[in-house]
């Protein structure tokens, strides 16, 4: 990188925090912080679904699968991502909408203390913010491997930067700045996607190599399935992300509930989907073809991208790609850090402290803020030691930690939307996460914790997620737990499906609704209207 770069990197550097600085006017509240006050509109709650989905990993871990594997890379990973979203598009997304305009609530969570108990909605809460902490961990990490390659720089030195640039824009203007600024990082992208995409064209015949060039890469470059990601890993995958994406990971979740309606979020997660579909297979073609233009020196290929950009792409066009990786993952880390602030202060801390539950507007911002930081400060921290023996490497933790663990935490939170499953209770919810946890470590682990290495990839992640849903179900059955309080709870959410006027009143009910912050869950009288 020379100046040019240089100063192309610290302009986008300095527009993302202007527009931190900018959003900060708009929040005046937690609601605001953390749900943007329901003032969303469903196109940039669409664009920060999307981009809040990916970070800097796409362009190391998964460029070394593209490098490797080829089109794999895409069908195996971006393809059920779009497919799951779509699904949830009417499944969960209106649901999650509801939980902000019906039972008032501004963090994901929230909810559970009254649909299970405090102690479920602790369990998922706590096992979801360690998991997030490692998840972030490795995205700072992936981001800090690209500017060493750029820069020179050391991993530390990286990682420092980019926490620090992200932790300005997203503790002062919340998710309104995390909405606004992924929404100018889908610009930059763009543009940088498709100058790389021409590029690489150009270096192998212009247009035509789109369809010419296949039979010059490596055999098997064109399977579907490749290697370890088989199609049972798809299927596998296919069924995890449809959790993760449409709320289990609750940065997607606070993008359905910004939205003004059941019916924006509906669009929102539409729009997410395509955008799924049809702009990873813009970045993922140059990684396709990396074979024939540049040489990887990793064994997992995962400089092989960065390589490229340093050998096809001139001065200043190369800071802008730059910038787009930074745009993933900063877009991906910010959501996270807001969405685990907004559990932090209003699930877990009200049950710890008295003070939290009676927190005015000025003290639950503070909170909201120190929290966030906190979050991106111990996220940082583990990022150093990242690929150490404990974490393997980059693309082990984000496709075998985060995968093999979000299911079990994420099975009682959505399915506890669904009217199917109101028979499965607090029982039920923390059975079936502890046994998915369980399920977890013994098909990763031995006892001594030694990582075990005769268990197929996709059994390590789907056997978790698995075991999570079935005794989730099974238990509900056998134990049924549903109550006339719960059930008008999961009626809140519900109602409205298939009608027209879905996002009018909720009809009037004997509901409960629990008191904000109540470490009980205690119901208060519900007098509010929708």
């Amino acid at each position: 990188m020379n100046s040019l770069d240089w100063a192309v990197l610290i302009g986008y550097f300095g527009v993302m925090v202007a527009i931190g600085l900018w959003s900060h006017k708009r929040v005046d509240n937690v609601s605001d912080f953390f749900t943007a006050g329901g003032k969303m509109p469903w196109w940039l709650s669409g664009i920060s679904h999307h981009m809040s989905g990916y970070s800097a990993v796409m362009f190391t871990g998964y460029a070394g699968i593209a490098y490797q594997y080829g089109v794999t890379s895409f069908v195996t990973w971006s393809l059920p991502i779009a497919i799951g979203i779509g699904i949830g598009a009417k499944l969960f997304a209106p649901r999650l909408n509801r939980l902000r305009s019906r039972l008032h609530v501004a963090s994901p969570l929230e909810y559970l203390k009254s649909r299970y108990n405090i102690q479920t909605q602790q369990a998922l809460a706590w096992s979801g913010l360690l998991l997030k902490i490692v998840d972030v961990g490795a995205k700072w990490a992936a981001i800090a491997t690209l500017l060493s390659v750029f820069t020179g720089i050391s991993i530390t030195q990286g990682i420092f930067i980019t926490g620090a640039i992200t932790a300005v824009y997203c503790t002062v203007g919340g998710l309104w700045a995390d909405a606004l600024t992924e929404l100018g990082q889908f610009i930059i992208q763009l543009f940088a996607g498709l100058a790389m995409l021409v590029i690489a064209m150009n270096e192998l015949g212009g247009f035509s190599s789109l369809w010419t060039v296949w039979d010059k890469l490596p055999e098997g470059h064109t399977d579907p399935t490749a290697g370890p990601y088989t199609v049972t890993f798809l299927l596998a995958y296919l069924f995890i992300k449809t959790f993760e994406y449409n709320g289990g990971m609750w940065n997607q979740a606070q993008r359905y509930m910004a939205t003004d309606s059941a019916r924006s979020a509906t669009r929102s997660a539409r729009l997410s989907a395509i955008l799924w579909l049809v702009w990873p297979v813009v970045l993922f073609f140059p990684m396709w073809v990396a074979p024939l233009l540049v040489e990887a020196k990793k064994p997992d290929a995962s400089d092989s991208y960065a390589l490229m950009t340093e050998q096809l792409l001139p001065h200043g066009l190369l800071g802008l790609v730059v910038v787009g990786f930074f745009s993933h993952t900063m877009a991906m880390c910010s959501s996270d850090a807001n969405a685990i602030a907004a559990v932090f202060t209003r699930d877990i801390a009200p049950v710890f402290s008295k003070a939290a539950r009676t927190w005015d507007n000025r003290s639950g911002l503070l909170a909201a803020r120190l929290s966030t930081l906190a979050f991106l400060g111990l996220s940082m921290a583990l990022a150093t030691q990242i690929n150490s023996p404990t974490f393997k490497d980059i693309i082990s933790v984000v496709i075998k930690w985060v995968a093999g663990l979000m299911g079990p935490i994420a099975i009682p939170f959505m399915l506890g939307l669904l009217r199917t499953f109101r028979r499965s209770g607090p029982t039920a919810a923390l059975t079936s996460w502890a046994a998915g946890l369980l399920a977890f470590f013994f098909t990763n682990y031995n006892f001594d914790g030694s990582v075990k290495t005769d268990v197929a990839l996709q059994y390590q992640v789907a056997l978790p997620l698995a075991i999570s849903l079935v005794l989730y179900i099974v238990i509900g059955f056998i134990r049924p737990e549903d109550t006339p309080e719960r059930d008008a709870i999961i009626d809140k959410v519900n109602w409205g499906d298939g009608d027209e006027d879905e996002d009018g009143p909720a009809p009037a009910s004997g509901a409960a609704i629990p008191a904000q912050g109540s470490p009980t869950g205690s119901p208060v009288p519900d007098g509010t209207k929708d």
